[in-house]
């Protein structure tokens, strides 16, 4: 009989999904609540942080309901839970807890300008990751902050808490404001080899005043509770008032804990509106060209990861125009040789964030009479998106050859996709039992966190060996024979690269 059950909740940019885990990791019930989207031509992505509220509320309650029976609420038996929420978003809040203005998302490309300027006031990418241990990326919460002091000021002023989302909606769970390590590492004010805040760029941004230091929150262990579930949010969830809110943190970071990147040897690539890949390490990692995030993992421990803006977003919106759908991807894979017989798709139709080229656009080039098809240019943009995210893999490993990569999000839904990834790097390819990743992950991140409130630590090791289910997972082999094809198809992309952007 089931006795303990952890809560995993993931805000995306999308929607918000939530999972129920008993205490031996069998998955009891799930919720998803989609979110509406604020764009502008100047490239702003913003959201409404209450719309994260309300999309908790809706999928946390949808999975206790399909959890739960007549006679027994799975609700009542919830010991913990933890949010995982987007990276880098801005919410700003004034001295009577009010939001202050639409939250700006990690694929807000509006900052661009602020973050150049960032980057030329101290010295340059070097200069930044020798002083600072990181490089700011457009998308990152440092520049968001100063283009509210250039384009809203009187906004600006009324800054008194700063927050990243799943940190918003962990003070709206449990009325306290606490950041851990691997979120706070994505805002490029935070040094992640000393993990605490950074002042001193936030002091320029605010001429010395020191009003936005003073707005951040406290930080936390990663495998700390951040407190209790407020009495009013218990009821409205269904969960007991006991239950307890674990710190949760950004949705890689979760990602990386939901797919037992918790050790050396692991890794991680994420196909879904973005995509990322990651690795856990046991020592902080130095790029000085700011293309590999030295972030900080939630589970102790270093998360270097590499992120590309543009990934199913540009698949989709591909199939749809030529009249097709997702499920059409398949068979155009197999129809079609490695290399798309020369077409070269550059995806960058939101900009790129690595190479950080946040003003590119998207380019089709090799076009023939032969490649001129629905299913040539369906695998060119495949291609194109992972073969862009996969130059990140070669920047984190250096040299070194991945064993085993786990791929998560919508686009590991295709087989054929998995295919294409384990012929060009040549690694064993695995779709977790689990795909909710990031709700995985807070769930398991949650049980780490009540285990040591309760008095019996438990190592994320040991957390996920118990949660992590291996029946069902899905792995494909790679095809030796397609390696050299994918050799030469990567090396055109990269030609095409350096000719249009002069970057690597």
């Amino acid at each position: 009989m089931v006795k303990v059950v952890y809560f995993g909740i993931d805000c995306g940019s999308q929607g918000t999904k939530a999972l129920l885990v008993s205490d031996s990791g069998v998955p009891l019930g799930r919720g998803y609540a989609a979110h509406a989207l604020i764009e502008g031509s100047t490239g702003a992505r913003e959201q409404e942080p209450i719309w994260w509220v309300d999309a908790l509320v809706s999928a946390g309650r949808a999975a206790i309901a399909q959890a739960s029976d007549a006679d027994v609420s799975v609700g009542d038996q919830v010991r913990a839970l933890a949010v995982s929420g987007q990276q880098h978003g801005l919410v700003v809040l004034d001295a009577q807890m009010n939001v202050i203005r639409p939250a700006k998302l990690w694929n807000d490309t509006e900052t661009a300008p602020q973050n150049v300027e960032l980057l030329a006031r101290f010295g340059g990418r070097e200069a930044w990751s020798e002083r600072f241990g990181i490089v700011p990326l457009t998308g990152y919460t440092i520049s968001k902050l100063l283009w509210m002091k250039q384009q809203r000021p009187e906004e600006f002023a009324r800054i008194r808490h700063i927050l990243l989302p799943h940190e918003y909606l962990n003070w709206w769970l449990s009325g306290e404001l606490r950041a851990e390590p691997g979120d706070a590492s994505g805002t490029a004010f935070f040094d992640q080899r000393s993990r605490t805040w950074e002042r001193e760029v936030l002091d320029w941004i605010d001429g010395g005043t020191g009003h936005l230091f003073a707005a951040l929150p406290p930080l936390m262990e990663s495998e700390g509770i951040v407190g209790q579930l407020r009495p009013e949010v218990a009821a409205q969830l269904g969960l007991p008032p006991g239950c307890v809110v674990a710190a949760g943190g950004g949705d890689n970071m979760m990602g990386a804990i939901g797919t037992g990147n918790v050790r050396e040897g692991i890794v991680t690539l994420s196909l879904g509106t973005s995509a990322t890949v990651y690795s856990f390490a046991e020592r902080s990692m130095v790029d000085t060209t700011g293309n590999v995030a030295p972030f900080c993992s939630s589970s102790g421990g270093w998360l270097p990861l590499v992120c590309t803006m543009n990934a199913t977003n540009v698949v989709t919106a591909t199939v749809k125009l030529l009249g097709k759908t997702v499920e059409d991807i398949e068979g155009a894979l197999a129809a079609t040789a490695p290399g798309s017989e020369g077409l070269t798709f550059l995806p960058f139709l939101n900009g790129e964030r690595t190479p950080d080229l946040p003003l590119a656009r998207g380019t089709l080039s090799g076009l023939s009479a032969t490649n001129f098809t629905p299913s040539h240019l369906i695998r060119s943009v495949i291609e194109g998106v992972s073969f862009g995210i996969l130059n990140g893999l070669d920047r984190i490993l250096r040299g070194r050859c991945a064993d085993q990569i786990q791929v998560i999000g919508g686009g590991a839904r295709s087989s054929a996709w998995r295919q294409l990834l384990a012929d060009s790097t040549g690694a064993r390819v695995v779709l977790p039992a689990e795909q909710e990743s990031g709700c995985l992950g807070a769930a398991i991140q949650a049980c780490v966190a009540w285990q040591k409130m309760e008095g019996h630590p438990y190592t994320f090791a040991q957390a996920v060996e118990t949660l992590t289910l291996t029946e069902g997972r899905e792995v494909v082999e790679p095809n030796p024979s397609l390696r050299l094809a994918y050799a030469e198809a990567r090396e055109r992309y990269a030609r095409e690269l350096q000719r249009l952007y002069t970057a690597g």
